[in-house]
């Protein structure tokens, strides 16, 4: 059993958490881009990928960051330190390349998707690269990692859709500024949702500037069996738990992953229906 030692939300405006778990394993052999599956519970429990936000190797935990939107991160939500998850495995998929570079590497989250690009700032600042982080959200209210990452990368530039915080606008005005500059990225990386990640990969592709995304596909066993994660890159079929979940952003075909991962929303909606009203039902 894996214990919560640690449990706070991110943002008061949405209901995204994060959550130390002691996993002593995970911790010492994690990289920077890899992820687990956990279940919450043995009998019932869905299993679910969430990328690794940090870990301590020497205190035996890693860190999860999560939204509350599907059944099973609600289940997540409720638990709290002291209760245990029924099962972890990993870590999984394979790491991010860090490698030096003589420009500046831009590292573009979008929304809950600046979590998992923390671990990956951290491991291009470790090898000396310089680090520009873009933090992109709808208002100030949901920006989440903002002070961690200004503790680490080089710059920081904060993008808000109505202008409550930082500048107006998406992640890909500064980003095309960039490319646009004397000394253009030398590689992009853009976690988020799938359709701010198509759009930085179709902001770089000009400039030519290489293009790295972390894709979020439906998963379940992590292994590659199961094939719930497959996407078309580069005009061959791909399992994003093996053979990423990191790809060439210019080669994704993002509208067949976006359609894929609407598959299964009526499933979800439906279970959801079912435990909010079995909640109800206790809280009479």
């Amino acid at each position: 059993m894996f214990k919560i030692i640690e449990k706070r939300k991110l943002c008061g405006a949405s209901a995204t958490w994060y959550m130390k778990v002691e996993a002593p394993e995970i911790a010492r052999n994690r990289k920077a881009g890899q992820f687990i599956i956990l279940q919450v519970d043995a009998e019932f429990g869905e299993r679910i990928p969430l990328t690794i936000a940090d870990a301590n190797a020497e205190e035996g935990w890693i860190a999860l960051a999560f939204q509350a939107v599907g059944a099973t991160t609600m289940k997540l939500a409720q638990m709290n330190e002291g209760d245990e998850l029924a099962a972890l495995l990993g870590p999984l998929g394979n790491p991010s390349v860090i490698e030096k570079k003589d420009g500046p590497v831009v590292v573009v989250g979008g929304g809950f998707g600046v979590a998992p690009c923390y671990p990956i700032v951290q491991a291009h600042k470790a090898i000396g690269n310089k680090v520009i982080v873009v933090i992109a959200a709808r208002t100030k209210d949901l920006l989440i990692y903002v002070d961690e990452m200004k503790a680490i990368a080089d710059e920081v530039i904060i993008m808000t859709d109505d202008g409550s915080a930082g500048r107006q606008g998406v992640s890909t005005v500064p980003l095309k500024e960039m490319c646009e500059s004397q000394c253009p990225p030398a590689e992009v990386i853009a976690i988020g949702p799938p359709i701010m990640m198509k759009f930085c990969a179709l902001t770089t592709k000009p400039y030519n500037v290489p293009t790295t995304v972390s894709l979020n596909t439906i998963m379940i066993d992590g292994t590659g069996m199961c094939g719930g994660c497959r996407v078309t890159v580069g005009g061959e079929m791909k399992f994003v738990c093996v053979d990423g979940p990191e790809f060439d952003a210019h080669q994704v075909d993002w509208d067949n992953m976006m359609m894929r991962m609407k598959s299964f929303k009526p499933v979800e909606e439906a279970h959801k229906c079912r435990m909010q009203a079995a909640a109800d039902a206790l809280n009479k």
